[in-house]
């Protein structure tokens, strides 16, 4: 009887011992585990290299559509001329101001192909470098806040402007409280960098 008594005893110590290892052992990693969140989807849209890329874009923008309006006009005035009569059809003179014409509507259907690729190349190219940048600095502000991880945080629109499956699995964190939001130390750092660049 004392013998079982101290079998049960130990196996209870044994398993006391066991479950205060397992807790104390989970415990650091539980209050060591610190993570961050950042809304890359407000970083890009909120800091100040995507307005100075407005303001660009839409420079840009202006100077194309300009330069379609002189051309449709100059193909206009051309078209003008050659349906007045004052050139005699067949001569050098027609012939030569019916081949302009024809090379400026050709250049104009090039230009009105080429500019929107041209913009949304742009447009991809730079939102590449930014996010690149972003994730760098993401980084950066994740190990000066001892951060073990960092995820996206972005909420969806609603309403749903595009596929609702798209968004559902691009939405990375469905809740996050208690994780340390990094949004404003990323666009500040990002925002001093391109103040620092522009001087």
């Amino acid at each position: 009887m004392k013998l079982k008594m101290m079998v049960f005893g130990l196996l209870i110590i044994s398993l006391v011992l066991l479950c205060g290892h397992e807790y104390s052992s989970a415990q650091p990693s539980e209050q060591g585990m610190k993570i961050g969140v950042v809304s890359i989807e407000r970083v890009l849209r909120d800091c100040k290299a995507t307005a100075k890329f407005r303001e660009q874009i839409t420079a840009d923008n202006k100077r194309m559509t300009a330069e379609e309006e002189k051309l449709s006009l100059e193909i206009k005035a051309l078209s003008t001329g050659l349906q007045s009569g004052a050139l005699i059809i067949g001569s050098s003179d027609h012939l030569a101001q019916y081949k302009q014409m024809l090379q400026k509507q050709a250049e104009l259907e090039a230009l009105k192909e080429f500019n929107p690729r041209q913009s949304a190349l742009k447009q991809q190219q730079w939102t590449q470098e930014l996010y690149r940048k972003i994730l760098q600095i993401t980084k950066e502000v994740g190990a000066e806040k001892d951060l073990m991880l960092v995820l996206e945080k972005s909420e969806p629109e609603f309403p749903v402007q595009n596929e609702l499956g798209m968004i559902i699995g691009t939405h990375k964190v469905l809740y996050s409280g208690g994780c340390m939001d990094i949004t404003n130390d990323v666009l500040t750092k990002l925002d001093a960098e391109e103040t620092t660049s522009d001087n």
